[in-house]
């Protein structure tokens, strides 16, 4: 499986880059990270007709469009989705790279919700998208921070692992489907 991961943190030091990183260890294939730091602001402008998308941008769905499955990982920001993963979903909207594209959606909190609203948020807009959001794939994980290592930042919580390994399962499963 070519795996693309898309993270909802801009943090070095994230909770849930060390979930996003432990899952990728679990991955049989490719895996990569894509860079949504890297794009512009969305601008249906600079999107039209006849417009040449800018760099990070054709990166970005050359990279989906590649990958046989999608990662998504997220904390939560006021019950809401990270502006910098909304931003990335948004250029994805009108490209098609996400038609029936696996996607699963995995959100941590230091909270008992584990991130609920985003994860809800984000399954609603990947549908919206046309993704193919393998629910059985997709995880809130609630009081994230002892379930992480600082050292080697992965998660070490034997019960975490466990459903990060069935959520990478249920998402390859789904990929396979379309091969």
């Amino acid at each position: 499986m070519r795996l693309l991961a898309l993270s909802g943190s801009l943090r070095a030091r994230s909770s849930n880059g060390a979930v996003l990183r432990s899952a990728l260890d679990l991955v049989d294939g490719t895996t990569a990270i894509a860079d949504v730091g890297a794009l512009p602001h969305f601008n249906p402008d600079l999107d039209g007709e006849d417009a040449t998308p800018p760099a990070p941008v054709a990166a970005l769905r050359t990279a989906v469009a590649a990958a046989d499955a999608l990662l998504i990982v997220s904390p939560e920001y006021a019950h809401g989705v990270p502006g910098v993963l909304k931003n990335a979903l948004d250029w994805l909207v009108s490209s098609g790279e996400c038609v029936h594209k696996p996607v699963a959606v995995i959100t941590a909190s230091p909270f008992p919700t584990g991130g609920d609203h985003a994860n809800a948020q984000l399954r609603e807009t990947l549908r919206m998208m046309t993704g193919d959001v393998i629910a059985a794939a997709c995880l809130e994980i609630p009081a994230i921070g002892p379930k992480i290592d600082p050292t080697t930042e992965r998660v070490t919580d034997e019960a975490t692992l466990a459903a990060l390994r069935e959520s990478i399962g249920h998402l390859a499963a789904g990929s396979l489907r379309l091969t």
